[in-house]
């Protein structure tokens, strides 16, 4: 049996096969990192509002709040930084960054007397 061309690419098909996977890797990628944070923004978001829920078993238990998250039994997602500014009988305020998170720079929540510079009772504020 006789084979009149020769199968395989060429150098030339190669190279532009290379070339188009760069380019779409070239535009696929940024948005992977946009993706990657607003994961992290949303890992912080939740663990606010987590923590809101913690905060209100444990008023319903002690009369209230507290800003041991130890005492709450509470624990944030890798790579989040809570702060629980005050924890009083009358209400309580946090605040949580992400170093890997450079569009905001931390979220916000509070709760009752606590909320002044926060916004609205319970709701997530993120600057």
């Amino acid at each position: 049996m006789r084979f009149n061309g020769k199968k395989g690419f060429t150098l030339i098909e190669l190279l532009i096969v290379v070339v188009i996977i760069g380019i779409l890797a070239a535009i696929a990628i940024p948005k992977f990192a946009s993706t990657k944070e607003k994961a992290y923004i949303a890992s912080m978001k939740s663990d606010l509002k987590n923590l809101a829920t913690s905060e209100e078993a444990y008023y319903s238990d002690k009369n209230t709040y507290s800003t041991d998250t130890t005492a709450l039994n509470f624990n944030t997602s890798t790579g989040n930084a809570l702060v629980i500014n005050t924890g009083t009988t009358t209400g309580w305020s946090a605040t949580i960054t992400n170093t890997r998170v450079t569009s905001i720079t931390s979220c916000k929540i509070g709760s009752g007397s606590d909320t002044t510079g926060i916004g609205v009772d319970g709701v997530v504020i993120c600057q």
